[in-house]
């Protein structure tokens, strides 16, 4: 499990959409440029929530067929094992997933009371109005009527949720667009990046939409701007 970072580079990356840390990232070669993000099946469900910043605290769960599981009990220990603030990451073992609810009103106001500021789930949520009313982001696949048998599977190891690998610790950035994985080593550079970014992305949708605009010239202002993202992490 990575140490937890300076409070301020947690706020700081709030700012930020997570398209524009996904390039910020890009520009440190630390990974492919195809990997570090969740697919879109697992979708922002209150795309009007505030961004999501956190430390991811991991479960495993099933709905499907009644068994034995884990209680609330393990997974809570784990949680505040794991530095704050914290998101739930929850991978559905069921085949088919999100046949039934783990997350709801009753534990979505538990883990919110912990720390948790969300939960990102291959699998399915309910309550929603309720889990809106309180600030609580839900991430997940589908919405569902039921909890059908959930229960939990395990805690505390490595799951894979919309086609990622998430490890306990691991430092995730969350909005409208999905869910981020942000590299804990960069994560305090990323912001100056960011903002040399966005700069020259602007600086080139200016001269598009200005009277000095050419066609000509797309291939100077496209190196132009290139030429600053490379100079983005310096």
């Amino acid at each position: 499990m990575s140490t937890a970072l300076d409070p301020s580079v947690l706020e700081a990356l709030k700012g930020y959409d997570s398209p524009t840390l996904s390039n910020a990232i890009e520009l440190f070669d630390v990974r492919p440029w195809d990997e570090g993000y969740l697919r879109y099946d697992v979708r922002c469900m209150f795309p009007d929530l505030p961004r999501m910043v956190g430390y991811a605290a991991t479960a495993t769960m099933r709905a499907r067929g009644k068994a034995d599981g884990y209680g609330p009990d393990e997974l809570i220990a784990h949680v505040r094992s794991v530095p704050g603030p914290r998101i739930v990451v929850v991978q559905d073992l069921d085949d088919e997933p999100a046949h039934g609810a783990l997350w709801g009103e009753v534990m979505a106001t538990t883990f919110q009371r912990l720390g948790c500021a969300g939960v990102v789930t291959d699998g399915s949520v309910r309550d929603l109005d309720e889990a809106h009313e309180m600030g609580f982001q839900f991430f997940a696949r589908a919405a569902s009527v039921s909890h059908g048998y959930a229960r939990v599977e395990s805690v505390g190891e490595p799951v894979t949720v919309g086609g990622a690998l998430v490890r306990p610790g691991d430092l995730l950035h969350a909005d409208k667009h999905g869910v981020l994985l942000v590299p804990a080593e960069i994560a305090a550079q990323l912001p100056a990046a960011a903002d040399r970014l966005i700069a020259a992305e602007q600086e080139y949708i200016g001269w598009i939409r200005s009277d000095e605009f050419d066609p000509a010239q797309f291939p100077e202002r496209r190196s132009k701007m290139k030429d600053a993202f490379s100079r983005a992490t310096t």
